[in-house]
């Protein structure tokens, strides 16, 4: 009785194993956001951003007064001349204490331009962070798309395994009543054997793309990961907007053109921070304190008294003028205006590579478009052929070489049409993507 229950629970978690696998299949958008959350290319990106923020508050502190205290003990020992101008042994001590503050009043604008610079390279971060999250959607589409076309792969071979299976079948009952040569029914389950080994390969191809997909959304593993396929129209649309017309629109919300514009901006404040060299700096500070002092051999007021009696306090002004540098200022602001141009470059250089990219996109997709109306039309003449020789060889008009050619052919063309398919598919969204649209199916 107990080893039936054993067996029982065994038996019971076995079949809860897969279940408890087995998950509702993903759409793209799940999958992107579940990668921007877990990426850890993101995260990094994200601690850059509280990076910036502190540097921020920093920058906005400076112009808060600060405030520091200090306390100090002195002993002194050893001969010492006296006010009867001899020399005698005296040990001294001393007691200090002070707490001062200073705030700066005028620092070339340094300060201002200093917040300024901050504070676009914390939106300039931002922007990149926002680069960093659509890297990884387009990778995650990509990654999605194959895995769709891989399932369409493996939908076809198991088609190709079933028609050869029929035939197969169908062989082996014209051989029991004669008319059917061994020869025809061996050639025959060699081609079902070599349309299972095509079924296994499509099918390993599919859970690699399964696996690079959970790799791509830092899952612990791909066990009963799946995806939803999305309804697919087997005619292209024709594509209206035109290069150019998707550059303009990603020029104003492609995130890596607003970092390097915001980045150009920050750099007219580092040329002013460069220039508040050649500015003069006024300060104002304040302070007070008080000390103790006491000699061996003279008497002295108590602690409190000294104290009390040597308290005193200031406040003062500090005017700082620049007059020669050694022209430290004059090389800071070069290399400062030598930044711009270098920054005005990238923009440049990041428009120029946004425009090729979009080129490349706009010319894939209309490539795609066109064949995947070949492929359409191929698709449909290919399975016409294969009809009629299918009906041919079971009639007897027609031989097995011929009907498996007419077969490849069908499948064949299948293929490349599930292949255009999606790659037209990929395209188009990418194209809604750079223009500025969500990026979806």
């Amino acid at each position: 009785m107990p080893i039936i229950i054993v067996i029982l629970g065994l038996l019971a978690v076995l079949f809860a194993m897969p279940m408890h696998a087995q998950t509702q299949p993903w759409s793209l958008e799940q999958c992107c956001d579940y990668a921007v959350e877990h990426n850890i290319t993101i995260k990094q990106q994200e601690n850059q951003c509280r990076q910036q923020e502190i540097q921020l508050s920093t920058a906005r502190n400076q112009r808060l007064p600060d405030l520091s205290g200090s306390a100090g003990q002195n002993f002194s020992f050893g001969r010492g001349l006296t006010a009867q101008n001899t020399y005698t042994n005296t040990n001294t001590s001393s007691t200090s204490f002070s707490l001062g503050t200073s705030v700066p009043l005028f620092t070339g604008f340094q300060i201002p331009n200093n917040i300024k610079l901050n504070q676009l390279n914390l939106e300039a971060a931002t922007q990149d962070l926002e680069k960093a999250k659509n890297d990884i959607r387009t990778q995650v589409a990509q990654a999605y798309v194959q895995i769709l076309y891989d399932m369409e792969i493996a939908d076809v071979a198991l088609r190709q395994i079933s028609i050869d299976s029929a035939q197969v079948a169908r062989l082996q009952a014209l051989l029991n009543i004669g008319r059917a040569s061994e020869a025809e029914l061996a050639q025959q389950k060699a081609t079902l054997a070599q349309s299972q080994l095509t079924a296994t390969q499509a099918n390993n191809n599919l859970q690699l793309a399964i696996l690079s997909m959970t790799q791509l959304l830092e899952l612990e593993s791909p066990e009963g990961f799946s995806v939803v396929r999305p309804e697919i129209s087997s005619v292209g649309r024709d594509i209206i907007a035109t290069p150019d017309d998707i550059y303009a629109d990603a020029l104003a919300t492609k995130p890596e053109i607003q970092a390097q514009q915001l980045r150009l901006r920050a750099t007219e404040n580092s040329i002013k921070i460069a220039q508040a060299g050649y500015y003069p700096t006024l300060s104002f500070s304040a302070g007070l304190g008080s000390n103790y002092y006491k000699t061996s051999g003279f008497k002295a007021d108590d602690f409190s008294t000294q104290m009390k009696n040597n308290f005193s306090q200031y406040l003062g002004f500090n005017l700082n003028i620049p007059i020669f540098n050694r022209f430290q200022t004059r090389n800071s602001v070069r290399s400062a205006k030598l930044d711009r141009e270098n920054q005005t470059l990238q923009l440049d250089n990041t428009k120029k590579a946004l425009y090729k990219e979009i080129q490349q996109v706009y010319y894939n997709a209309v490539a795609a478009n066109q064949k995947l109306t070949s492929s359409l039309q191929a698709s449909e003449s290919s399975e016409t052929a294969f009809r009629l020789t299918q009906a041919k060889y079971e009639q007897g008009k027609s031989t097995i070489t011929e009907f498996n050619e007419a077969k490849n052919n069908w499948l064949k063309s299948e293929s490349d049409l599930t292949q255009a398919r999606y790659e037209y598919l990929y395209q188009l969204a990418l194209i809604r993507f750079y223009s500025g649209q969500t990026l979806k199916l």
